[in-house]
């Protein structure tokens, strides 16, 4: 739950609250000299700091060193070619072609490029390695180089796609049914609702009827001598980008195409409007939409005419928000953005999403307020905010421009060629944003408005769950705008009275009691005079941030039923009331000079606080988390009553999700029946505001049960001040509040069921989809609990490489397939054995579910008599290798690691060794890992086929074509009371239906 928002803001003076050493001098933004400039000059058409160039055969280059992260590289193939070239019978080739590159090449069949990539430790996945857009499309990979023939053999691998992929029918065939799937999961109310809107957008255009998933006809029946004409045509070298961004040293690289045609998007004067009704929309929406030709950064005054238009959006969603914070407000959030739609097109979006039946109100609400501003402007004061938000935003990209990561710099050289997006450097940058903004006036921010008038390429869409109005009630709500605003009676923004201080008096500050190293994970443990636990760690990963996580032990599971609900939303309604002593949309705009967020949340078992903040922003952070314990909220009525509609709002959508029956059943019989569980409507009657905020206080007031871990770029003699002052100056309650400590704390009634459970859940949809849950449950011993969760976790790795391989790339039966690991009751005081879950999630065509069923469960019985290949091993503890080698150069790696061994029931007061100990194990298990190991760890955690459960959803379908397929599901064990139950419905449906007949 966010208590601060997570805006990026300039703060005012020179303060180094906690900041390290290194991010003054020369990296010091506040620094820069201000440039006197030649609004005309133009920007270099060479991509900055760069080994930027055309090979003879067209192919243009980009090769950069990077050492973010270290001994990788990030490499792409951008390709000029989307599916707006495709012709009305190849409408989906394109992305079938992106599909068959990883299938088959020259050099490499039968998915070995994908068997070649794990093999070095770069995991692939669905929309990680390439994706098809309208106007290009980006093959993509990142590999590590610590071994010379890496990085040629990973660019060998983009010269296979640019001209060596195999068209071969059995290679068809196989893809064919994952892109099938993939078009499958794109049915749902989001991907219609995207659908309409594309179309009304792109009326008149051939990018209406392009979108790169194509056609369910098209993806069945496609030859591969289409396919293979489609590449010839465009994939030539001349239409090809191949980029390499990496820490390597040296940065030397060793047929005409036909021109690729333009698809003008047409303008118009009059608004379009798509009133569409989805039954199972997630939400009522309002999305008004102005397109317009990509605005070009070729001069200084471009730059600065970029400047006008963010602070212009930025003031706009100030005032969005605090709309949408008010009494009985007109819709429940509302933003503005903008961005690339296709290749010279932008579009301007204006997004919100409301009450049910609430979308007139919204749309006038919205069209209003752009009135609004271009009547009587923006405050200065308004003006002011944007303008420290975006000073901000460009002081972090300064201080962070040595840390810029490969796959960042490979993105924007991808987008350099395919859209012709000038590369400027952020040195340059940030003293032309701290050259120009302080000189943009308030009137020439307003004036961007001119821009958003109805007439100006205007599309109007309403989404509802239901009819409640017409096409001709949006065209009347338009021309009422239109007339007001002619007629001025539109009144003046009334602007809100914002505090200056978060701390109005600093409280007395505690002191150390006691002060620890922990030498092995390079931390200093203190511990405050109040009681509370402070583990600071100082790093250089990242110049601009801080982060940090306090903790807390006691939650939901101490709870009776008839507290849970309320308990539940406490956190909710806190949010919107202001637990740091002012309500949220004042707090925003006194955060505006500064860059910090801070949250928090309430889970089972826990309590935290957790967030992040420039070292600039540290002292802010700490007042308020200061606030946060000093603060009592207090209910609202007329925040009460908004939250309490918007959670109404929220649990009706989730009663029209065809989805919700099958995650509640799942639950339902993995971890058996309890209240613990998303509010249903008899839920939500049972809350009580009151009760929900006095639990949330009880929640933050004892600092003495609490853990608190920072991590990032601090310098303790300026932040060990800061953490005694606010932390150390909260106080420490007379009397204990949650009345347990670390030994008595409640488990949650988890159980996993004692026999075999295979059931289906029906529920209606528009459009048939299927997904499939299969758990297992593990027993981790606690002798060996730890070895036991990672030999678990290397196992779902295993279970999802091998059952890819299985359903995918052989059998062709699905897209994408994950096997999570789910363990409960790893805490100190729980001294018994834990209980968790392997589930196996996929979806697939309703047909062949029970069969993929089949293939699954037999494919693991399988694993557990024969083992795994050795090349399967390899991979994993390659892949698991190099994740390790770069997650250990970020803070969260750190934050987490230090969070896990305090958590850890092998705590036992020494945070160093109890990381010590879980690093040894994990380290002592991925070193052990065998075909052999893992075979007997697998017979260890899920030692028979028998006991799982089978969880799939199915669309609705009569009793009729239920009983027809009755033999089908008792061969595969479907609950045979299920079944029984269906034939005597459907027998009893039968009689009398013949009763009414003859009566």
């Amino acid at each position: 739950m966010d208590l601060v928002p997570a805006d990026d803001s300039e703060t005012t003076g020179e303060q180094k609250m906690g900041l390290n050493s290194e991010t003054t001098g020369e990296q010091s933004f506040r620094s820069l000299e201000i440039l006197k400039l030649d609004m005309d000059k133009e920007f270099d058409e060479q991509p900055f700091g760069v080994d930027y160039g055309k090979l003879e055969n067209g192919l243009v280059y980009y090769v950069k060193c990077n050492s973010k992260p270290k001994k990788r590289a990030a490499l792409a193939l951008a390709v000029k070619v989307g599916s707006v070239l495709e012709e009305e019978d190849e409408r989906g080739v394109a992305h079938i072609v992106e599909h068959l590159a990883f299938s088959a090449t020259k050099k490499y069949a039968n998915h070995n490029i994908v068997k070649f990539l794990e093999s070095i430790g770069a995991k692939f996945g669905p929309c990680q390695n390439a994706t098809t857009y309208c106007d290009e499309t980006i093959y993509e990979l990142f590999v590590p180089i610590d071994k010379p023939e890496l990085l040629s053999e990973a660019i060998e691998v983009l010269a296979e796609f640019s001209s060596e992929i195999r068209f071969a029918e059995e290679d068809l065939e196989k893809e064919r049914g994952a892109v099938m799937e993939e078009y499958r999961e794109d049915r749902d109310a989001d991907g219609r609702i995207y659908d309409d809107y594309w179309t009304l957008v792109f009326q008149g255009s051939k990018y209406a009827e392009r979108l790169p998933i194509g056609l369910e006809n098209v993806i069945k029946t496609v030859s591969c001598q289409t396919l293979k004409q489609f590449y010839q045509k465009w994939y030539h070298m001349g239409n090809m980008a191949v980029i390499v961004v990496g820490d390597f040293s040296d940065t030397k690289v060793a047929l005409d195409p036909p021109p690729i045609p333009e698809f003008p998007v047409p303008s118009h004067e009059d608004p379009r409007f798509s009133y569409f009704v989805e039954p199972e929309a997630s939400e009522s929406a309002v999305c008004i939409n102005y397109t317009m030709p990509v605005d070009e950064l070729k001069t200084v005054k471009d730059y600065r005419d970029m400047l006008v238009t963010a602070m212009f959006r930025t003031a706009l969603n100030r005032r969005f928000y605090r709309i949408s914070r008010k009494k009985d407000p007109p819709y429940f959030s509302c933003s503005i953005d903008d961005g690339d739609l296709v290749r010279k097109v932008q579009a301007h979006t204006i997004e919100s999403t409301c009450k049910e039946n609430g979308s007139l109100e919204a749309l006038e609400s919205m069209l209003t307020e752009v009135a609004r501003v271009r009547l009587h402007g923006f405050t200065e004061r308004e003006i002011s905010v944007a303008r420290a938000i975006l000073m901000s935003s460009s002081e972090s990209e300064y201080m962070e421009r040595d840390q810029v990561k490969s796959t960042d710099l490979r993105d924007s050289y991808a987008q350099h060629f395919t859209d012709n997006v000038r590369i400027i450097a952020i040195e340059y940058e940030a003293q032309l944003d701290k050259s120009l903004l302080p000189d943009i006036l308030a009137s020439e921010v307003s004036k961007i408005a001119e821009k958003y008038w109805t007439s100006c390429s205007c599309s109007i869409q309403i989404v509802e769950p239901h009819a409640y109005a017409t096409i001709d009630d949006l065209k009347n709500i338009v021309m009422k705008i239109n007339k007001l605003e002619k007629e001025r009676s539109i009144s003046q923004w009334d602007d809100e009275h914002v505090p200056e201080e978060i701390v109005h008096s600093k409280p007395n500050a505690g002191n150390i009691v006691q002060q620890l190293e922990h030498d092995n994970i390079k931390a200093t443990e203190l511990i405050l005079s109040n009681g509370m636990r402070v583990c600071y760690k100082c790093t250089d990963f990242s110049n601009d941030q801080v982060l940090f996580n306090g903790f807390s032990y006691g939650g939901w599971s101490e709870l009776p039923e008839s507290m849970y609900f309320s308990a539940s939303m406490g956190p909710r309604f806190a949010q919107e009331i202001g637990p740091c002593g002012h309500r949220l949309s004042v707090l925003k705009d006194m955060l505006a000079g500064k860059r910090v967020n801070v949250n928090v949340a309430v889970t089972p078992y826990k309590r935290a606080f957790y967030g992040h903040c420039s070292p600039f922003h540290l002292e802010t952070a700490l007042q308020l988390v200061y606030k946060l314990f000093t603060t009592n909220v207090t209910p609202d009525d007329e925040v009460i009553e908004r939250v309490m509609k918007e959670k109404e709002d929220e649990i009706l959508s989730r009663e029209r999700d065809p989805y919700s029956p099958f995650f509640d059943r799942a639950s339902e019989i993995n971890y058996g029946k309890s209240f613990f569980r998303a509010l249903t409507g008899s839920d939500f009657q049972k809350v009580n505001p009151l009760k929900a905020c006095e639990y949330f206080n009880s929640c933050f007031k004892d600092p003495s049960t609490f853990t608190l871990v920072i991590v990032g770029n601090i310098d303790p003699t300026t932040a060990v001040p800061l953490i005694l002052q606010y932390l150390g100056g909260i106080q420490k309650p007379p009397k204990p509040i949650f009345h347990l400590n670390g030994d008595c704390i409640k488990g949650l009634p988890y159980e996993f069921p004692k026999t075999t459970i295979r059931e289906i859940v029906w529920s209606p949809m528009k459009e048939e989809k299927c997904m499939v849950r299969i758990s297992f449950p593990i027993d981790l011993k606690k002798g060996a609990m730890e070895e036991e969760n990672t030999h678990a976790h290397f196992l779902s790795q295993l279970l999802e490489t091998k059952l890819l391989q299985l359903l995918r790339f052989k059998h062709g039966k699905i897209y994408d397939l994950s096997v999570s690991k789910c363990v409960f009751g790893d805490l100190p005081c729980l001294t018994q054995d834990i209980h968790g879950v392997i589930t196996i999630s996929f979806s697939c065509d309703p047909k062949v579910s029970l069969k993929l069923v089949g293939l699954t469960l037999n494919e693991i019985s399988r694993l557990r008599e024969e083992g795994p290949l050795d090349e399967d091993v390899k991979s994993i503890v390659e892949i698991s290798q190099r994740n390790h080698e770069k997650r250990v150069e970020n803070n969260s790696y750190w934050l987490n690691r230090i969070l896990n061994s305090y958590q850890s029931r092998i705590y036992s007061g020494d945070v160093g060794a109890s990381f010590k100990i879980l690093g040894r194990a994990r380290s002592g298990v991925r070193k052990s890992l065998t075909p052999s190991t893992m075979q007997l760890a697998l017979q260890r955690l899920i030692p028979r086929k028998t006991l799982h459960t089978v969880v799939i959803l199915m669309p609705q379908i009569s009793w009729f074509e239920k009983l027809r397929s009755f033999p089908q599901w008792n061969s595969y064990g479907i609950d045979s009371k299920v079944l029984a139950a269906i034939a005597g419905l459907t027998v009893l449906a039968l009689g009398l239906h013949r009763y009414s007949q003859k009566s």
